[in-house]
């Protein structure tokens, strides 16, 4: 193939190395030696990470976790335009500006659709097992040019854009690629085999009801510790949604999945730790509270868990 997952890791690290020396040289930021080193410590994840010994890149998050957990990735020092310069920029686009933002999803789908049997040659022109994501990353360079033709930037601006971003978000941007993984160490750790153990041990199983809002209420509970609901799916239906609800009670597996899963995004709508939901927003946004977004969720979350433990409770056992 001439277009892999690969080389879309690689042009991640790229930007991220960039940003650490980027960082360095930032004189006016008060961590930057920390900041610069937990930039440059992902930006090798991506480039020489399945070159490394699977211990060395645990240590190298460990030192990761270890710098954000002690306040080592701070905000760099910007040079942001004014309100004046943004409103007459803006104004002399017009809604050209959404022309970037329009062509990423474009690309993406011209390169998942029309493009994934492509070959130049002998070879597909997209990585057959990664045509979406790779379509993506080429909709953002795609993107990335047309801003700077629209706006008469440069790619480097871009970069100190992307830098300013990134600052923004802190160390949050490590947090959807870790708890995305969390979900398969919980379960060959036995996490399910516990909770099946606590649940059945402590817990009144013999009625239906009860036994149905421990699955929905634990689907929402693991999706607020480890901030993604696809992590708390295999923990809680293998802890108490398929031995119980299923082997018990024959129970609907179907309707016990899919109402277990909108649980589990309940739960997505409550927790800082499912970062690019509520916390990314909050930062790109600039909200002086970063905890608003879970705030204007956290009514409707709490009443559709009530509802769908009715819900569960009246379809899985028609």
């Amino acid at each position: 193939m001439i277009l892999s997952i690969q080389h879309l890791y690689y042009l991640v690290g790229i930007i991220l190395a960039i940003t650490a020396l980027m960082t360095l040289a930032d004189k006016g930021h008060t961590r930057r030696y920390t900041s610069a080193a937990f930039w440059g410590l992902y930006s090798l994840v991506f480039l020489v990470g399945e070159r490394l010994p699977p211990e060395w890149v645990g240590v190298g998050v460990i030192v990761m976790a270890l710098i954000a957990g002690f306040g080592g990735v701070g905000f760099g020092k910007h040079k942001p335009r004014t309100d004046a310069q943004y409103f007459a920029s803006a104004k002399r686009l017009g809604n050209k500006l959404f022309v970037p933002t329009l062509a990423i999803p474009a690309v993406t789908v011209i390169g998942t659709v029309l493009l994934h049997n492509v070959k130049i040659g002998d070879a597909l022109l997209l990585d057959p097992k990664n045509t979406t994501l790779v379509s993506l990353g080429l909709g953002c360079i795609v993107a990335l040019g047309l801003a700077c033709w629209l706006t008469r930037e440069t790619p480097v601006q871009g970069m100190r854009e992307s830098r300013r971003l990134t600052d923004a978000l802190g160390w949050a941007v490590v947090l959807p690629q870790l708890l995305g993984m969390l979900g398969l160490v919980f379960s060959d750790a036995g996490v399910g085999k516990a909770v099946a153990y606590v649940t059945t041990s402590y817990i009144n199983m013999d009625i239906r009801l009860v036994a149905v809002a421990v699955y929905v209420l634990g689907m929402a509970l693991f999706t607020i510790i480890m901030g993604n609901g696809f992590a708390a799916f295999p923990v809680m239906t293998g802890g108490v949604g398929v031995p119980i609800l299923v082997g018990v009670y024959g129970g609907d597996p179907a309707v016990m999945a899919a109402i277990g899963m909108f649980s589990g995004y309940c739960g997505t709508l409550l927790t800082p730790m499912a970062a690019n939901f509520n916390i990314v927003p909050a930062a790109l946004l600039e909200l002086p509270d970063k905890n608003a977004v879970i705030k204007a969720q956290a009514p409707t979350a709490l009443a559709l868990l009530v509802a769908n433990i009715f819900l569960l409770y009246f379809l899985m056992f028609r």
